[in-house]
């Protein structure tokens, strides 16, 4: 049995043991949604081209990573999250410059309320993908729940800029001295 355990290890591993590849470029892709979302007529439609958005983010660089990304998700969805920690801490391992296993690790991290660890995750995921508009939008509710308010309100505003149609936009508050 032991044998068999270590054979199962090995395979697993295997696929992880190469180089990640570049992920793919999808800039020019994601910022005509990001116009498309700013000029969107109503939330529907904002919601339709923010899922586009998702498909570009969770395309991970080749096929291993891309099962580790959909396993740590499903696994996040099913609140299995340290299951889920372990497999974006396997991704991020193999692709070290994909911004998504740091997006999702950091949405884990926000879930389990360690969100000091979830913004450095989400301080990495915007290095390497700055217009990445749900990052964004996670930094700034991480910020709140570390009750950095005026930050995480200076940061919500910055992704609303990019997506006005963001759902965290019921978050943002007044501007001190100003009635809106």
């Amino acid at each position: 049995m032991k044998r068999w355990l270590l054979v199962l290890a090995v395979l697993c591993a295997a696929p992880m043991a190469r180089a990640c590849p570049v992920a793919p470029d999808h800039s020019e892709a994601l910022a005509d949604l990001l116009r498309r979302a700013q000029q969107a007529p109503n939330e529907y439609q904002a919601r339709l081209i923010t899922n586009e958005m998702w498909a570009l983010w969770a395309d991970a660089p080749d096929e291993a990573a891309q099962e580790v990304l959909d396993q740590g998700m499903r696994r996040r969805r099913a609140f299995d999250l340290i299951g889920a920690v372990e497999d974006f801490d396997r991704l991020i391992a193999y692709c070290p410059d994909y911004a998504e296993g740091y997006n999702q690790r950091a949405f884990v991290r926000f879930i389990q309320q360690d969100y000091a660890r979830a913004l450095d995750d989400l301080d990495r995921a915007l290095a390497l993908s700055p217009a990445h508009v749900a990052a964004l939008a996670g930094k700034a509710m991480t910020l709140m729940g570390l009750g950095r308010m005026e930050e995480g309100q200076a940061v919500l505003r910055e992704a609303l800029a990019l997506n006005p149609w963001l759902p965290e936009r019921h978050l943002l508050q007044d501007p001190p001295g100003e009635d809106l």
